[in-house]
């Protein structure tokens, strides 16, 4: 990807807070819903932060503070260092990015049109434009030749989500802000789309303020999380590993929840874990060779691979009963898991295909070994510090953590 789509900005709250008008009566003295206390924290460039919290804990306000759609009461937001309140709002949002849950596309422009809104807001010319047009719809996985001159209403939920992230691209901005944004789609589309945004996210490198509900969602998209108490106040921001190893008081532990070790699977990937290894076969070997692969492997069902070493299916006996090996299968090589599939989607995998264990490959589809229940369940035991996870993991932080400030990587 060339540089231009690597621009990220830090954005620093600095004792940031945010007041509305005090409840009367019986309400008097509580915690006002969606007001911010006393918010310092800094966002790395280039990384995705969650904001999550319960409702009414203020993290759709401290999304909204950063583009000034909501004033902040005291204290101050920097956008790569300048004060955000030194443009006027217009020009300071075109420089940011917006994706929201249900998406805001306008209904009676074409996709194309959705997509060049800020550009022509910038006055882009034609060329310019519809060149980066085309562009960002084939960022998000969509044909400009096919969806350049449709309408909304003629796209799914999930297409629609990405529309709205290529027109929150266009225009290049060194920060995007993305408040519930894939909260409403169904479940399969939204895990679909996570996977992809993490996967843009590779090569755009934006630096990503992200708000959500869903702690599981925090934990699968976040680089740095914050997670917030009613009240409006900070009450840990960690990267996803210290967050579930070191929760830092009795609230964030409840918030994060009991199954915390299960939820370190979406941490790790497959690649993090000691595989299992098989006997690989091909037709027409000798028997004789294919047992002795058996006897030194760590499952005792050959598997059939090509002449690549790509996975075709499990040997039945069968395919064993002569003096060379007959492509007899007992089932196919199915799920395939990938190096870099989460260990929590490989799980899931595994129990919905309702096998024990099942091939792992590499990017050209080589196996690259074996996948299975007890080697998941052997990682949940491994302590924390010990497990190798695609998040660094990090020490305890000491007390002054919830307001640490994290510089950009």
């Amino acid at each position: 990807m060339a540089d231009q789509h690597r621009q990220a900005a830090v954005v620093e709250f600095d004792h940031v807070t945010k007041r509305y008008d005090a409840p009367t009566g019986r309400d008097k003295g509580k915690p006002t819903p969606g007001a911010v206390n006393d918010l310092s924290m800094k966002v790395p460039a280039g990384k995705i932060c969650i904001l999550v919290g319960p409702s009414g804990c203020g993290k759709t306000t401290t999304m909204k503070m950063i583009n000034r759609i909501i004033e902040p009461t005291s204290g101050t937001i920097r956008l790569q260092g300048e004060d955000v309140t030194g443009s006027p709002p217009d020009e300071l949002r075109r420089r940011i990015g917006y994706v929201i849950q249900q998406v805001g596309l306008f209904p009676h422009l074409t996709i194309a049109d959705n997509v060049a809104t800020v550009p022509r807001l910038l006055r882009w010319d034609g060329s310019r434009t519809r060149a980066r047009v085309d562009e960002m719809l084939d960022l998000v996985g969509m044909d400009p030749s096919i969806y350049r001159g449709r309408y909304p209403k003629e796209l799914s939920g999930g297409q629609r989500q990405r529309v709205g992230v290529a027109r929150a691209l266009a225009a290049d901005p060194p920060v995007m802000l993305m408040d519930e944004p894939f909260g409403a789609v169904d479940p399969i589309a939204r895990e679909k789309l996570q996977n992809e945004f993490l996967r843009l996210q590779e090569d755009i490198g934006k630096t990503i303020v992200f708000v959500t509900h869903d702690i599981d969602e925090a934990i699968k998209m976040g680089d740095r999380i914050a997670v917030l108490r009613t009240g409006g106040k900070l009450a840990q921001y960690a990267s996803p590993a210290e967050l579930l190893m070191y929760p830092a008081d009795e609230f964030v532990e409840d918030f994060v929840g009991a199954d915390r070790a299960l939820k370190r699977l979406a941490l790790q990937r497959v690649r993090d874990i000691d595989l299992w290894t098989a006997a690989t076969v091909r037709s027409g070997e000798p028997v004789a060779e294919a047992r002795r692969k058996i006897a030194e492997a760590d499952i005792d069902i050959p598997l059939v691979v090509d002449d690549h070493g790509r996975p075709q299916g499990w040997l039945s006996e069968r395919g064993l009963a002569g003096e060379r090996v007959r492509p007899e299968l007992r089932s196919r090589a199915e799920p395939l898991v990938e190096l870099d599939d989460v260990l929590r989607d490989a799980l899931a995998d595994l129990i919905e295909s309702e096998v024990h264990y099942s091939p792992v490959v590499d990017p050209d589809g080589c196996l690259a070994g074996v996948l299975s229940l007890e080697v998941i369940s052997q990682s949940l035991h491994v302590p924390p510090e010990r497990a190798r996870t695609s998040t660094e993991l990090v020490e305890p932080a000491g007390d002054d953590a919830v307001s640490a400030e994290i510089e950009p990587a």
